[in-house]
């Protein structure tokens, strides 16, 4: 019998007091850690299954699932279809998601200043050093910007969030695109590593004029400094739920092989120019089966159940009819 046809069938009450208790085990990213977090209290109590989750980075989780360490693997990186391919993986959207620009600057309020994708690259590439850069100035006018020297921080860690930031520095920079490019990791210019979103959060909050990314429940949660940032549309707009919700709405997902769908930098007057998706790494062949199916049944309450949840921690919830095609693929998929 295949997995997911079991565990959708449980997932509708047909579930056996045996299942009930049982941990699952996953790791990767840290951009959804904190809904995953809260998914896996409330459905504790409702399912009576157990998440472990590991936030130790795409590149981390994404590893963990080719070895068989953990019952699914979680990335923000779509993983190169030929190591899906090989690693016998089935790739499937779980939320989306935004990356944020956060500052520490002494008097300046949370979007009280904006940033273009171009002087972000020319911060990260070492060619921006002080904050009251003629450019930045420019920009801003009526703002006193301080006279303090930048301090970029990047992931130092193998990272989803690395990849979707660098991924909108490419396509707004061609010469970034060239020389650094967008991966789970690169060679970075200028700055300094700290590691996961939360050691980025922690590292700006406590470096007077630094600057970094991160996803932006972390922003929330910790009442950090963002800005505005100019999108495809050259509007300023501010990281809101209406803003990440107006790029989510203009992704192609029936062109998306393996459900990797490009929301960065999509149109919009309205569209917050960095939201992505993140994963689930999901042996096709596991180990353990009754495992994975309690897998499929914690993602598939979370469809079910988790919205709001989401919501409240400023992440995008898959429209349902991506929900739809994943329950298609896991029954279709998953043996």
């Amino acid at each position: 019998m295949r997995l997911a046809a079991t565990a959708l069938a449980l997932g509708l009450g047909v579930f056996t007091l045996a299942s009930q208790a049982q941990q699952i085990t996953g790791a990767g990213a840290t951009f959804p850690a904190p809904v995953y977090t809260k998914w896996g209290e409330a459905a504790k109590a409702a399912l009576g299954i157990e998440l472990n989750y590991q936030a130790i980075g795409s590149g981390g989780g994404q590893n963990q699932i080719l070895n068989r360490t953990v019952d699914f693997g979680a990335s923000d990186a779509p993983m190169d279809p030929a190591k899906l391919e090989t690693g016998k993986l089935l790739q499937f959207p779980t939320v989306m998601g935004a990356v944020v620009a956060i500052v520490n600057l002494p008097g300046i309020a949370t979007n009280q200043i904006k940033l273009t994708g171009e002087l972000l690259t020319g911060i990260y590439a070492g060619k921006i050093t002080k904050w009251n850069d003629p450019k930045l100035v420019e920009l801003n006018k009526g703002v006193t910007l301080p006279n303090l020297t930048i301090a970029p921080v990047y992931r130092a860690d193998g990272s989803g969030t690395t990849f979707v930031f660098a991924s909108y520095l490419s396509a707004v920079s061609p010469e970034w695109k060239a020389k650094v490019g967008a991966a789970t990791s690169v060679k970075w210019p200028a700055g300094t590593g700290a590691k996961g979103n939360d050691g980025i959060a922690a590292t700006v909050a406590n470096l007077k004029g630094a600057i970094g990314y991160v996803e932006n429940a972390y922003a929330s949660q910790n009442k950090l400094t963002t800005v505005q940032m100019r999108n495809n549309a050259g509007e300023f707009v501010s990281p809101t739920e209406a803003s990440f919700s107006a790029a989510a709405s203009n992704g192609d997902w029936g062109a998306a092989k393996n459900f990797a769908v490009n929301l960065i930098d999509q149109p919009g007057a309205l569209s917050w120019p960095i939201v992505s998706v993140s994963f689930i790494l999901l042996p096709k062949d596991p180990k353990e089966p009754a495992r994975s199916a309690n897998v499929l049944k914690f993602f598939d309450w979370a469809f079910n159940s988790g919205d709001a949840i989401a919501k409240g921690l400023e992440y995008i919830a898959l429209p349902a009819p991506v929900k739809a095609a994943v329950r298609k693929a896991w029954a279709a998929e998953i043996k």
